[in-house]
C-alpha cells in the first residue's frame, strides 16, 4: 500500500506536486538522459521497437505490449510513423511517493522519438492531495474512476482494472502521441506555449477516442 505520502494524478498526467521548493521535478530535468541508452534504429528495422520493463512489486502496467500496437495501428500511419520507441518503462517508488514521476510522456531529440507509458499502483488508487479536488478534475476522470473517498493521507479515485485499462487505451495513449506529433512537427518547445502543446494534445485525444470508437460501432454493427 503506498501510503507513506500523498501523491496525486492530475489531469495534466503528471504524479504529484513538485516538492521541496524545486521549480521543475527531476524527471522532467532528466528524462533524455535516463533514456540515454537508447540508440536510433537501424534503417532495416520495424519501428516503433516496444520495450516493456518489468515493473516494481507496487506497480503494473494496465496495458500490453499487444494492446498498445493494437491501438496504434488504428491511427492512421501518418500520426505514428515517426515514432521510434515505445517504452513501457518502470518507475521507482521512491520516485511515485515524492511526486516525481509521469504517466506518460514523449521524448524528441537524436533521432529518437520515444513514447514512454509508465505503470499504475497495485491497489488502484490515484491520489489526489490533502483538497478536495475540483469539479473540473473529478468531470475529467469521472467516465473512468469508480469512487472517490479520503482517508488520513489524501482524497484518492479508486479505479477497476478495466477502468484503468481503458483510460490507458482511449485517452493516454492518444494524448502522448498527440503530444509526439506537436512536439515532431509543430516544435512548440517555449514555456509560453506549454498551455497550447497541453491543448493540442488534449483535442488530438478527444477527437480519435471519439473518431475510433465510432468506427468500432460502425463494423460492429456491419457484422
Amino acid at each position: 500500500m503506498l501510503t507513506k505520502k500523498h501523491t496525486a494524478w492530475k489531469k495534466n498526467r503528471k504524479f504529484g506536486d513538485k516538492m521541496g521548493g524545486r521549480l521543475r521535478t527531476k524527471l522532467a530535468d532528466n528524462v533524455f538522459f535516463r533514456c540515454h541508452g537508447l540508440l536510433p534504429p537501424s534503417p532495416d528495422e520495424i519501428t516503433p521497437i516496444y520495450i516493456v520493463d518489468n515493473p516494481s512489486r507496487d506497480f503494473y502496467f494496465p496495458v500490453s505490449m499487444e494492446e498498445v500496437e493494437s491501438a496504434l495501428l488504428k491511427l492512421p500511419k501518418e500520426h505514428t510513423k515517426h515514432l521510434t520507441y515505445i517504452w513501457l518503462k518502470k518507475i521507482k517508488k521512491t520516485d511515485y511517493l515524492d511526486g516525481n514521476t509521469f504517466q506518460a510522456c514523449f521524448i524528441n531529440g537524436k533521432k529518437i522519438a520515444l513514447v514512454v507509458l509508465y505503470p499504475f499502483p497495485k491497489n488502484n488508487m490515484m491520489r489526489l492531495g490533502k483538497t478536495k479536488p475540483l469539479d473540473k478534475i473529478l468531470n475529467f476522470y469521472k467516465k473512468y474512476a469508480i469512487q472517490l473517498g479520503e482517508d488520513e493521507t489524501s482524497w484518492f479515485l479508486v479505479w477497476s482494472n478495466e477502468s484503468i485499462k481503458k483510460y490507458y487505451l482511449d485517452h493516454l495513449l492518444l494524448y502522448v502521441v498527440g503530444r509526439s506529433l506537436d512536439s515532431f512537427y509543430k516544435r512548440y518547445y517555449s514555456k509560453a506555449a506549454l498551455q497550447k502543446r497541453e491543448n493540442f494534445a488534449n483535442n488530438y485525444a478527444s477527437v480519435w477516442m471519439r473518431n475510433l470508437t465510432e468506427t468500432y460501432t460502425e463494423n460492429s454493427t456491419l457484422e
